[in-house]
């Protein structure tokens, strides 16, 4: 007999055609393995919700086939999902850098979810998870201990870039990329190559982190007489060990403001990824103590976060007072959604007396993520049979496809993937099978809302609310005349009270009660829609419509 043929697909739960969220899964017969757990930030059409995370129906539908999480790095959008998925499926062993785990434990430990199984790998270890072999390869982001992944299957390799850059001249921790593996794991035959998509509209190389270095570092020596706060991603170990060797350099005291910063830059000072001398090391309530120009503090809030350390300071609501003469440097680019929440922080930082460098005025910043050569070199090397562009929205994901085709990969082997899709890897051809149940978790404080619940807050903020209130004799299956009708964030004319009555006598007729009891609930739907529909004729808005049913009792208690 010949041996059994088990398909070979990937799943793709999050982190396409969108940038955040990022979670794949990778199956093959029986067994699944998991690449990355990640989260996303809220926007203005999530009003309310703190963070938004990936649907885990289909890993909650498959939980006995689950043999490994493997992680690729530490950011939000590939691990801030971690502790929601573990909360529903426990024990799942999970595997990174000592970075990446360290910051997962403590996202697991704040959410007092104690069911993990974390494991720390090195560059270079080989794992082994049910069918899954997997090697961990060192490349260069924005964060330390960032990995590639080569994942080889009964069918093939399947390597995954992780997010990456080409970085010869990496600094602290960080190692200069190893072209020569790339190429070994090249030479071994890659079936399908997964590749990060982010910066692909940009031609050319990424700059190495080097050169935020010597940008910093004059600002420094250019302000001698100034207090300077740094605002950057708590994540970016390596940008902050510059940082705060540049500020030792010049005789300044260092403190670190916000819950993220101070909880990773202390985290990374007990691992020995960030060196420095712990007398200058000040807690930040106290750098009030020290002369401003003897002062640096990092900061949380590059990208505008409502309750970030630098949006308190502009607000004026934060332990640090801004002063007249701060110097405030925000050292990072804006993610795209941000830029307004950016700007309204710049503005009120001026309007407390401060100097603020940011991106558009100085070069603060340099990508995690590689650009078309480097994007064009790591194709080269890796040469896969099948090719499918991740990480990126969708036309970052269609440009990174037609750069694999002028590279010479076969047009009918590269496909783009949505959420939910499940691609099988087949000899000759990939096929898109049918549709998994995929989307998004909407997380408020502790608790998780429906997405339906977000439409309706949605449809709050723009359009205003309509509350109807009724009375139903459930007895003689009658509908009062009598109507209370109460707005909130639209006007209404005296006309329109009138038609809302008539949608709500309609609504109750349909009903057709003849031979069937009242149906407190199948009137209050009916109803809804009914005034809903009439309302967007008569004013051009679409109000939130609730209507309130009395059963048999006084309307008065609602006036």
């Amino acid at each position: 007999m010949g041996k059994k043929y088990n398909p070979l697909s990937i799943v793709f739960l999050g982190g396409v055609g969108e940038i955040g969220k990022n979670l794949t899964a990778i199956k093959y017969g029986d067994e699944i393995l998991i690449v990355d757990c990640g989260s996303t930030f809220p926007t203005l059409d999530t009003p309310g919700v703190d963070l938004i995370v990936p649907d885990f129906s289909y890993l909650e539908e498959n939980k006995d086939k689950i043999v490994g999480l493997v992680v690729t790095h530490g950011h939000e959008d590939h691990i801030g999902g971690i502790p929601f998925l573990i909360s529903k499926i426990p024990n799942i062993p999970i595997y990174g850098s000592d970075l990446t785990i360290a910051l997962i434990e403590h996202k697991l430990i704040d959410k007092k979810v104690n069911t993990a199984k974390l494991n720390v790998v090195k560059a270079e270890d080989k794992i082994k998870l049910g069918n899954f072999s997997v090697e961990f390869v060192q490349v260069a982001h924005s964060i330390i201990g960032a990995f590639a992944l080569a994942i080889t299957t009964p069918r093939g390799i399947i390597f995954h870039t992780g997010d990456f850059k080409i970085d010869y001249t990496p600094i602290g921790n960080s190692k200069p990329v190893d072209i020569s593996t790339f190429a070994r794991i090249g030479n071994r035959g890659v079936l399908l190559m997964l590749g990060e998509s982010t910066n692909v509209e940009k031609p050319g190389t990424t700059i190495s982190e080097k050169h935020v270095g010597k940008t910093l570092d004059k600002i420094f020596m250019a302000n001698p007489d100034k207090r300077i706060i740094i605002a950057t991603f708590a994540s970016n170990v390596n940008r902050i060990q510059q940082i705060i060797s540049i500020a030792e350099k010049s005789g300044r005291k260092v403190a670190f403001s916000g819950r993220s910063m101070i909880k990773i830059c202390e985290m990374a000072l007990d691992m020995g990824l960030i060196k420095m001398n712990r007398e200058n090391l000040v807690e930040v309530e106290h750098i009030k103590d020290y002369p401003p120009e003897q002062t640096c503090i990092l900061s949380t809030g590059s990208q505008g976060e409502p309750m970030s350390a630098l949006t308190r300071m502009a607000n004026g609501i934060d332990k640090i007072k801004v002063q007249d003469g701060d110097l405030i440097v925000i050292s990072s680019s804006a993610i795209p959604g941000n830029e307004k929440a950016i700007y309204t922080v710049i503005n009120n930082l001026y309007r407390q007396g401060a100097k603020v460098m940011y991106g558009s005025l100085e070069e603060l910043h340099v990508s995690g993520h590689a650009c078309r050569e480097e994007l064009k070199m790591m194709l080269s090397l890796i040469r896969p049979k099948f090719f499918i562009p991740v990480h990126g929205e969708y036309r970052h994901l269609k440009q990174h496809a037609k750069l694999a085709q002028d590279l010479g990969i076969n047009p009918d082997n590269i496909t783009i993937a949505e959420i939910g899709d499940e691609v099988e890897i087949k000899t000759k051809k990939m096929q898109h099978n049918e549709k998994v149940k995929a989307g998004a978790l909407y997380v408020d404080g502790e608790g998780q809302i429906s997405h339906e619940m977000v439409k309706e807050r949605r449809q709050l903020s723009n359009e205003g609310l309509v509350v109807v209130v009724c009375k139903v004799n459930e007895a003689t299956k009658i509908l009062s005349d009598e109507f209370i009708v109460e707005t909130r964030g639209i006007d209404l004319r005296e006309g329109d009270f009138e038609e809302i009555k008539l949608c709500m006598a309609k609504s109750f007729v349909q009903l057709d009660l003849a031979n069937k009891p009242f149906d407190k609930n199948q009137f209050e739907q009916i109803a809804s829609k009914k005034v809903a529909n009439r309302l967007a004729k008569l004013t051009t808005q679409k109000p939130l419509v609730v209507p309130v049913v009395i059963l048999d009792g006084d309307l008065a208690i609602y006036e």
